[in-house]
């Protein structure tokens, strides 16, 4: 079971880590759970950031579909990171 999420931010960043999508649903979601409160200060505010774009755009940039920009290429990079760790 995965450590349960202690503070204010990451608990916001849990509840907008639920998405539409169900794939990008149970990356976003398993990431927020297990790995949102070890990031840098700046990469919690570009995964912050990342929630607000529209799930085709997030999923594009995590399947490799289209890059993605440059300030959000490593936390994409960290959750596709993830999902392949999943997968294996």
């Amino acid at each position: 079971m995965p450590p349960a999420v202690d503070n204010a931010d990451a608990q916001r960043a849990l509840w907008r880590s639920r998405r539409g999508m169900l794939e990008l649903d149970l990356l976003l979601l398993r990431f927020a759970e297990h790995s949102y409160r070890d990031l840098s200060d700046a990469d919690q505010d570009a995964y912050l950031e990342l929630l607000r774009l529209d799930d085709w755009v997030i999923w594009d940039w995590l399947q490799q579909a289209r890059p993605a920009p440059l300030h959000l290429a490593r936390i994409v990079a960290l959750i596709a990171a993830q999902g392949e760790e999943d997968r294996a």
